[in-house]
């Protein structure tokens, strides 16, 4: 049986992990955006240390993906914060709170061992449901 695609659309960030392990940075399929686990990268493969700025760069992408996916921060309803020591809760937090505090989405924050690149302090993933239709679809 063949499956449907006319109402998925994949979004890519030009993250050197998206071919190599083989997922989208987002996946809308009708009303739904996930948006997968974002790591803090930026276009040149830096990775400041700070906690807190690592973050903004997650939300950034989160909030980029979401917009290419026709939403906008006000449809998340769920974001997960994975921390790799719980000392950068607060600063991690504050920068939910700078995108989210009008919207206050259901949020999870756990502490992890680690991340595959060893300079990222945090990672986050979100959830949006959006209305409207998708804004074209696309798939390889």
């Amino acid at each position: 049986m063949e499956r449907d695609t006319t109402d998925r659309q994949l979004i890519t960030s030009g993250s050197p992990f998206e071919p190599w392990i083989g997922f989208s940075r987002a996946v809308r399929v009708g009303p739904r955006i996930l948006v997968s686990g974002t790591g803090p990268i930026w276009p040149d493969g830096s990775c400041p240390p700070d906690a807190e700025v690592q973050a903004r760069r997650c939300f950034e992408i989160i909030v980029g993906a979401i917009g290419q996916a026709g939403g906008t921060p006000g449809d998340v309803v769920r974001t997960r914060m994975y921390l790799s020591d719980a000392a950068d809760a607060e600063a991690v937090g504050r920068v939910h709170g700078e995108y989210f505090a009008a919207v206050r989405p259901a949020a999870t924050m756990v502490v992890v061992a680690g991340f595959l690149d060893p300079r990222w302090k945090v990672e986050i993933d979100a959830e949006a449901i959006v209305s409207g239709p998708l804004t074209s679809p696309s798939l390889p």
